[in-house]
């Protein structure tokens, strides 16, 4: 998982009471690793509010979790995800890509990001 530039000024920002919240999960279909200059997925597919909540790795409630499922009408190969703070544009906080998830008209995936803050 890489956390680019803009997302860690952005989570500084919200530590002392400004900034935008990130509670958006976005897919896509690219394949290029990301680097601490990226700002958006590399070939985004769909991005909505996803449900967010504290969870527990160490310590109570370290782990800020978003958890967010995308309906298919088409068939994808979705290989990437990420967590941003706004539905149309906004900073990336976290982004990773993995193997192929195909997914076919009908289909839908649930993407769980947890971020343990160590």
């Amino acid at each position: 998982m890489t956390v680019p530039t803009a997302g860690k000024a952005e989570a500084a920002e919200l530590l002392v009471g400004a900034g935008t919240a990130f509670s958006n999960v976005a897919i896509g279909t690219g394949t290029t690793n990301f680097a601490a200059t990226s700002t958006q997925l590399n070939n985004e597919y769909s991005r909505d509010t996803a449900t967010t909540s504290t969870d527990t790795t160490d310590v109570t409630g370290d782990t800020a979790k978003f958890v967010k499922s995308f309906s298919f009408t088409e068939s994808k190969a979705i290989t990437e995800a990420g967590v941003l703070n706004n539905k149309a544009a906004g900073d990336l906080l976290a982004a990773q890509t993995f193997s192929a998830v195909n997914v076919a008209s009908g289909d839908s995936l649930e993407i769980t990001y947890k971020i343990d803050l160590d």
